[in-house]
């Protein structure tokens, strides 16, 4: 039996570059960074003033108030930018023959907080009673299945900074196998909330002033959120309907470094692109962009060009390569799948995304990253890394509509 093809079909995205798809992809290819002092009101300051917040977000223009109460913000926005990717694919969803797939890394943080500072800081006798269905890292998937209609697979995938990417591969292999026909994959994240921010302080990575990826004055990683959502739909099928074809979801990889909880190892992400490129079914030397994991942190970025140059070899110096969280910040379990949109944009309007903030090359980081300016280049085959914290690592191969198959 063939291998089912499989088309992305609708993009949807909220994050610091914008509310909505089209503010997502001007930005992105402008350059234009969404990182800015943190506007959400805190207790006392961090040693980082900055982030990539989701700015102006009313959320009562798009739920009522009966909806907000079980709503957690990153629920909120995976709603937001399923309902976008819905609308722009125009598919229609035979209900059971639909999955969704999410990830996100920490789930309801927010709905957490609020319940600590009111339990131990203000000394009150109960927590919101909406408290568990506003935390579970599952509630986005569930409140997506419940508003579309979707009564086939729903679940959410949680690895960390990996957790789209593994959420978005896993829709893209049940396409494969029949399991379903269309798939709303992608990830969200919210993490604003003044313990997860004080918890990432602690770790010594949040850089003080902005996101240089793969840069020699690069500081650390600047955090982000939001959500990126995608239609998956059977080849044929979308065809067929003359939908309007992004790119084609054509490889995932995935690896465990085995290694250690923080410090990446080169040698998982390297098992990942190679598995992802197998599962493509192409060679090395056929893609022309990597979106990378790209953190601006002192440890990641050599090893991803580490990876990089052990997969690809020679033709590394042929390759473009560049960190959109240099625009659009670190959205942890989200981060993946604003990548994976950031790519299919790549493929379907034929030009590259900058890796933006850049000043310095480094040495140990000697790859082509496009530095501070959009690129004309037309790809026809694309990567879109993830590397997780715990070693856990997801990578995507995307391919131009056009591209021919091998």
């Amino acid at each position: 039996m063939p291998v089912r093809r499989v088309a992305i079909t609708g993009l949807g995205a909220i994050s610091a570059l914008g509310p909505d798809l089209a503010s997502f992809r001007e930005a992105l290819f402008a350059g234009r960074s969404g990182i800015r002092p943190i506007q959400t009101p805190l207790p006392a300051p961090l040693r980082f003033p900055n982030g990539a917040e989701v700015a102006g977000f009313d959320a009562a223009a798009h739920f009522d108030h009966r909806a907000l109460a079980l709503l957690d913000p990153f629920a909120q926005y995976a709603l937001v930018a399923a309902r976008q990717a819905v609308r722009d694919s125009g598919v229609a969803f035979a209900p059971e023959r639909t999955a969704i797939v999410t990830g996100t890394g920490g789930g309801g943080q927010r709905a957490t907080d609020d319940g600590f500072v009111a339990l131990y800081r203000r000394d009150l006798p109960r927590v919101n009673p909406f408290s568990i269905p506003r935390i579970m890292a599952s509630s986005a998937a569930s409140h997506m299945s419940k508003e579309f209609g979707i009564r086939g697979p729903v679940f959410t995938v949680s690895t960390a900074c990996s957790s789209s990417n593994h959420a978005i591969g896993q829709a893209l292999w049940m396409l494969r196998q029949g399991v379903c026909d269309v798939a709303l994959t992608g990830g969200s994240e919210s993490v604003f909330s003044y313990g997860f921010l004080k918890s990432w302080e602690a770790m010594r990575v949040v850089s003080p002033d902005t996101c240089r990826p793969f840069c020699k004055t690069r500081s650390g990683l600047i955090l982000g959120e939001g959500a990126g959502m995608l239609v998956l739909e059977d080849w044929d099928s979308a065809t067929a309907r003359g939908a309007r074809i992004y790119a084609e979801l054509a490889g995932f990889g995935m690896s465990s470094d085995a290694h250690h909880i923080t410090q990446p190892s080169s040698d998982g992400g390297a098992l990942a692109m190679r598995c992802a490129l197998a599962d493509a079914g192409i060679r090395p030397e056929q893609i022309d962009y990597i979106n990378a994991h790209g953190t601006a942190t002192a440890a990641n970025d050599p090893a991803e060009t580490a990876a990089i140059r052990t997969v690809f070899g020679a033709h590394t110096d042929k390759l473009c390569v560049s960190s959109t969280k240099s625009m659009h910040g670190h959205a942890l379990g989200a981060a993946g799948a604003l990548e994976a949109v950031a790519t299919a944009l790549t493929l379907h309007g034929g030009r590259i995304p900058p890796t933006a903030n850049f000043t310095e090359p480094d040495p140990q980081c000697d790859l082509d990253v496009v530095p501070n300016a959009a690129r004309v280049r037309q790809a026809g085959w694309a990567m879109s890394n993830s590397f997780a914290f715990g070693g856990l690592n997801a990578v995507l191969v995307l391919a131009a509509a056009t591209c021919p198959r091998p």
